[in-house]
C-alpha cells in the first residue's frame, strides 16, 4: 500500500531548478535513504515533503495510522535553541563559561517543553528516554551536549509530536562510530513501531533498515532503486574522486607570511577541568612547531573543551598550567595574541554569525578572528580574500548570506576563513563534516600540501581515519576526560 506519493515535484531557487520533474512512491514499510553530491537538493526535498519549500507538483500522504498524529516532521543537520531569556543570542565561548553558560535551558527542561498536550505523548517520553539513553543528561544545558547528544535530544522531540513519518538530514554527522551504531540500532526501533524514515545521509555507510534508495544529481535529476543497505554499498564502491587545484596559487597564498618562532604551540601539564564533573583529568600533551596532531575520541570524551584551551575560549586555562607558543597563559597575554596565530574551524562556528552576512565577510572575519565584520578592509585584504575562495571553488557564493547556502557550502566557507591569514597554527575540528567525497578529497589535498610546504602545526579532529591527510604522524586520544594510548 502506497503512504506516500510525489509527482513531478520540482523547486526553483533564484530561476534555478534545483528539483526536476522528481516522482517517487513509498510503500508501506518502506524508510528511505537520500543520497547525492552536494548542492543536488537533498535538504531541499526534504524541506519541500515537509512544507518548509514551495514546489510545483503533487504530493500526497495516505498514511491513517491512528497512533500517529502529525504526518511528517523534520530534525534539521543543525540544531538551534533558546536561552532562558527566550533570546538565540549565543556567543561562541558561552559554553566553556560556567556562569554565562547557566542561560541555557536544561535538557529536562527542554523535554518538557516539548510534549504535546496530550496524554499519548506523555506515556511515550519515558520508552524514548530510555531507548535513546538521555536521563543521565536532564541536568545539562543544551548549550554543553555534544553532537551525538543534541541529535539524540532532536529526535526524541520529533517522535513526541507522533510523527508518519520522519525526515532526517544526515542525522549521523558528527557522530563517532559507536554513536552512529547505536543511533542505527534506536532508529530501526523506531520504524518498527511505523514511524516510516526518510534520511539525508552519506553513500557510503547506509543504514541497514534503509529499504529504498534515491540518487539525486547536481542537474536536479534522480534514480530511484529499491535495494537492502549492504546490496547496496556492496554494488556501488567507488574509486577516489578525482580532483585538481591551483598549487601555484596556493604556494603564493602560505609561502610569502612569515611567521614569529616558536618551539612549542602548546604545552599542557596536568590539565584538569572541572564544571558539575570532570570534563579533562591530568591531561599533559606537547605540540611541537611543525607537528601534524590528530585528535580522536567518543562523543563526549572532551576534545571541543580541550581544543578551547588551545583557541583561548575556556577561562579555566588560567588555573591551569598551560603554555601557548612559548607563552604560559596569565602572564600578560590577550587572546588576540593567541588568536592572530590561529586558523579555527568547529562544527557548531556558523551558528553564531548573524544571519544576513554574506560569505566574503565571513571569510574575512578570519582576518580579525571576529565572528562577523566589524572593521573596514583595504584593497589588498579583498585580493586576498577573493584569492582563498578561488583556491576553494567558492568564489561564486561570494555575496550569498552563509545561512542560503547548503551544509557543505557553509563548510567550506568556515574552512576558507581559518584558512584565510596563513596562521602557523590550524585547529580543523570534524573540518570535512558535511562535505561530499570530491569535496572531502579535495580539502584533505589542500591541507596535506599547506602543511607540508609551509611547514604548518596542525591539530586536526575527525572520527573516521580516511578524513586524516596524510601529513599527520602524531595520535592523541581522549576518552572520558583521560588520554589515552
Amino acid at each position: 500500500m502506497a503512504v506516500l506519493e510525489a509527482k513531478a515535484l520540482s523547486v526553483k531557487q533564484n530561476g534555478i531548478a534545483v528539483l526536476n520533474q522528481i516522482s517517487f512512491t513509498i510503500e508501506q514499510g518502506e524508510q528511505w535513504a537520500v543520497i547525492g553530491p552536494s548542492g543536488s537538493g537533498k535538504t531541499t526535498l526534504l524541506h519541500a515533503l515537509v512544507g518548509k519549500q514551495f514546489f510545483g507538483g503533487h504530493l500526497a500522504i495516505h498514511d491513517n495510522n491512528p497512533s500517529l498524529s502529525k504526518k511528517v516532521v523534520l530534525v534539521e543537520q543543525q540544531h538551534h535553541f533558546k536561552n532562558l531569556s527566550n533570546t538565540s543570542n549565543f556567543y561562541y565561548q558561552q559554553r566553556f563559561n560556567s556562569s554565562d553558560s547557566e542561560d541555557a535551558i536544561t535538557v529536562e527542561e527542554d523535554l518538557q517543553r516539548a510534549i504535546p498536550k496530550n496524554a499519548v505523548a506523555k506515556n511515550e517520553l519515558p520508552w524514548l528516554v530510555e531507548l535513546f539513553d538521555v536521563k543521565k543528561l536532564y541536568a545539562e544545558s543544551l548549550i554543553k551536549l555534544s553532537n551525538g547528544e543534541n541529535k539524540r535530544l532532536q529526535i526524541i522531540k520529533a517522535l513526541l509530536l507522533q510523527p508518519a513519518f520522519l525526515l532526517l538530514d544526515n542525522p549521523f554527522t558528527g557522530l563517532d562510530v559507536k554513536s552512529r551504531q547505536t543511533l542505527e540500532k534506536v532508529l530501526d526501533e523506531v520504524a518498527k513501531k511505523g514511524v516510516h524514515i526518510i534520511m539525508v545521509t552519506a553513500p557510503s555507510h547506509l543504514p541497514f533498515f534503509i529499504t529504498n534508495v534515491m540518487s539525486l544529481s547536481e542537474n536536479g535529476s534522480y534514480s530511484v532503486s529499491s535495494v537492502k543497505a549492504s546490496d547496496w554499498n556492496d554494488a556501488h564502491v567507488k574509486s577516489e574522486p578525482t580532483f585538481s587545484f591551483d598549487k601555484e596559487l596556493l604556494h603564493e597564498l602560505t609561502t610569502n607570511n612569515p611567521q614569529a618562532p616558536f618551539t612549542y604551540a602548546v604545552r599542557m601539564k596536568n590539565v584538569t577541568i572541572k564544571y558539575d564533573h570532570t570534563i579533562l583529568d591530568s591531561i599533559n600533551w606537547e605540540v611541537q612547531n611543525g607537528e601534524k596532531w590528530s585528535l580522536s575520541g567518543p562523543n563526549g570524551s572532551g576534545k571541543s573543551t580541550l581544543l578551547s584551551l588551545v583557541n583561548a575560549d575556556n577561562p579555566q586555562a588560567y588555573a591551569n598550567e598551560i603554555y601557548l607558543f612559548d607563552r604560559k597563559r596569565g602572564t600578560g597575554e590577550s587572546i588576540w595574541d593567541i588568536k592572530k596565530k590561529t586558523g579555527f574551524v568547529s562544527p557548531e562556528l556558523h551558528v553564531y554569525f548573524e544571519k544576513g552576512t554574506n560569505c566574503f565577510d565571513v571569510v574575512a572575519s578570519g582576518l580579525f578572528d571576529t565572528i562577523g565584520l566589524f572593521r573596514k578592509m583595504n584593497e589588498q585584504q579583498k585580493l586576498l580574500i577573493s584569492k582563498w575562495m578561488r583556491l576553494l571553488k567558492i568564489e561564486n557564493v561570494a555575496l550569498k548570506p552563509l545561512f542560503q547556502l547548503s551544509n557543505s557550502q557553509q563548510r567550506l566557507v568556515l574552512l576558507a576563513r581559518a584558512l584565510v591569514k596563513n596562521p602557523p597554527l590550524l585547529i580543523l575540528d570534524e573540518p570535512c563534516q558535511g562535505l561530499d567525497e570530491t569535496q572531502t578529497t579535495l580539502f584533505k589535498a589542500i591541507i596535506n600540501e599547506i602543511c607540508t610546504t609551509a611547514n604548518k602545526t596542525l591539530i586536526y579532529v575527525s572520527h573516521y581515519t580516511h578524513e586524516i591527510p596524510d601529513c599527520v604522524t602524531r595520535f592523541i586520544r581522549l576518552e572520558n576526560g583521560k588520554r589515552v594510548q
